[in-house]
């Protein structure tokens, strides 16, 4: 049994209600926060103790949306045709690369991934994989990364035709039922999961119906649900209005793959039916506006309809500081209503799905909730309090405040520093990256 006390902490609570509280002991008993209060560390002599003098705790942050096969893709020096449109750059960039991936390549991926998410604060990253040249294995390979590093996750195999057909497809789906047996043997044996499952897809304009019946197979034998991009771009809409005669969110329909527990992602060209359907289904939606900016696809103008928003990069790294500040910004550009607390709260959603995977409560500084912390070094230049806390997460605070990292009661970052080596890893990666950028090259 381990015990930690941070002691004398300023704690924010990030979801509604936000709240302020200063000079608090928050207790934490081997995965678990067991008591917050002034002075309640007192009760626990012989504990380990934190000195958050200074120092603000919350609760982890959460990348709804990731894709770890981008961790060597920084700088990516190749050649490439002509990108005039979203499918081009798909087909010129990620599909090249993502077939380039092999073991060690997606390996080092994932490390990388997970260090750079926890060094900005972010405890927990949805990852939504693709390696067409190594397929079986592949989820394994993540979560030894992610578990590796401490960070907690969830992945899935993106399933897809645009390789290699229907085989192509049932690879895919295998890998994800063969990863949801291995995380359901962890817990068999009485262990908790740091990384779980979920059933991936790429996006519906590469999976035909075939595709889709297996994975709503895979859902309901794996009890996992979907994690699949939807109306990225207009051209995904077109295209199951063109062979499907149907709007992209009555065809997952169809085939019940809409769920409290399906995480889709983009929407930027939903049309309000869709919404509704979305919602009643109670489906999350990820929103990842650095993305959108980038592959010049549109803004999601259905936000303020969704219900169940949450907030990813959707490759775009692991800094959600980052991605909350420029989500906020953008949706001001484009004239939307919506303030800082909106944008916080979105962010902090992503605890709900971790809620449906996990089966324990996350996203609050409070007992009975899991000890996913972080630790601020933010000095206020203004009071910070319930009512302007949102405010001072997007205008003020930035992942160069992040002080320490705890993630399941273990401390992955300690006054800015890993417990492990991250510089031969860094080195090592910068090795892998130009063999896997010599390969795309040939492809």
């Amino acid at each position: 049994m381990a015990i930690t006390i941070f002691s004398n902490a300023r704690v924010v609570q990030t979801m509604p209600p936000f709240s302020v509280e200063e000079d608090l002991d928050v207790v934490v008993k081997d995965d678990m926060i067991v008591a917050v209060g002034k002075n309640v560390g007192s009760s626990y002599p012989g504990a380990k103790v934190f000195d958050a003098n200074g120092k603000t705790i919350i609760p982890g942050l959460v990348c709804s949306h990731h894709h770890y096969y981008s961790g060597l893709s920084r700088g990516m020096l190749v050649q490439a045709g002509a990108q005039n449109d979203f499918i081009q750059v798909l087909k010129e960039w990620w599909w090249r690369l993502d077939r380039a991936l092999d073991e060690e390549a997606l390996y080092y991926s994932s490390l990388i991934c997970s260090i750079d998410a926890i060094a900005s604060g972010t405890t927990t990253c949805i990852d939504h994989h693709a390696s067409p040249s190594f397929i079986s294995g592949s989820l394994e390979t993540i979560a030894k990364g992610m578990r590796e590093v401490g960070v907690r996750g969830a992945t899935c195999y993106e399933v897809t035709d645009r390789n290699g057909g229907l085989d192509e497809i049932k690879a895919g789906v295998k890998e994800n039922i063969a990863f949801a047996k291995s995380v359901d043997a962890l817990r068999k044996s009485g262990q908790k999961p740091l990384v779980e499952a979920m059933i991936g897809g790429h996006a519906p304009f590469t999976i035909p119906d075939a595709g889709l019946e297996l994975m709503r197979d895979a859902c309901e034998s794996t009890k996992r649900g979907m994690h699949l991009h939807v109306a990225e771009d207009k051209y995904d809409t077109v295209h199951s209005h063109h062979w499907y005669n149907k709007d992209i969110i009555a065809r997952l329909d169809a085939f019940d793959l809409l769920a409290d527990n399906t995480l889709l992602v983009h929407g930027l060209w939903l049309n309000e039916g869709e919404i509704e359907l979305i919602n009643e289904r109670k489906s999350f939606l990820a929103h990842n506006p650095r993305s959108n900016m980038n592959n010049h696809v549109g803004y999601c103008q259905g936000l303020g309809q969704l219900e169940n928003t949450v907030l990813g990069t959707d490759g775009c790294g692991g800094n959600m500081f980052e991605e909350l500040k420029i989500a906020f910004f953008k949706h001001k550009d484009e004239g939307g209503p919506w303030w800082p607390s909106d944008f916080v709260t979105m962010l902090s959603r992503g605890n709900k799905i971790l809620e449906r995977y996990f089966g324990e409560q996350f996203g609050r500084i409070a007992p009975g909730y899991k000890a996913d912390l972080t630790i601020l070094d933010y000095q206020s230049p203004t009071p910070w309090v319930g009512d302007n806390a949102a405010t001072h997460l997007v205008w003020g605070t930035s992942s160069n405040c992040v002080d320490s990292v705890m993630v399941e009661g273990n401390m992955i970052l300690k006054h800015r520093n890993f417990s492990f080596d991250i510089q031969e890893i860094y080195a090592k990666a910068a090795e892998v990256a130009q063999r896997v950028w010599k390969k795309v090259d040939k492809l």
